[in-house]
């Protein structure tokens, strides 16, 4: 498996770069990003459904394909899988890259606020906009 790094995109809690590198990768070149047509769903755990005219908000962050395994195969995150998408960072640059989503919608009754929560300390810490943060639940 190669060693070049590849932007994904992240949406939750691994949107801190903190947080990844407990994970034990090596995060670079953080940009503050969002993807069109997308929107932020919290079940259980967090994912990106398809909406028309929504808009998700969350980090570009490249790593190596070993690296992105090791997240998605730690014990809870093995139902998510790689999807293509194109973000756009706040700068106004389209980034083609990785997004781990789950592989089923969580079920419309399953909430978490929890991590809701903690969702939002993130995405007032990386400075995102503040009627975003507030829909977050």
């Amino acid at each position: 498996m190669t060693d070049r790094r590849i932007d994904a995109f992240f949406y939750g809690l691994f949107m801190d770069v903190d947080v990844l590198r407990e994970s034990k990768v090596a995060p670079s070149n953080p940009r503050r990003a969002y993807v069109a047509d997308f929107a932020l769903r919290i079940g259980q755990r967090a994912t990106l459904l398809p909406a028309a005219g929504a808009r998700a908000y969350g980090m570009l962050i490249a790593l190596t394909h070993r690296e992105l395994e090791r997240l998605y195969t730690a014990p809870g995150l093995e139902q998510y899988r790689p999807e293509a998408v194109l973000a756009q960072t706040l700068g106004g640059t389209l980034v083609p890259a990785l997004c781990y989503n789950l592989r089923e919608a969580p079920a419309a009754h399953e909430r978490n606020p929890d991590y809701a929560t903690r969702l939002q300390g993130v995405l007032s810490k990386l400075n995102f906009p503040p009627e975003y943060i507030a829909a977050v639940s």
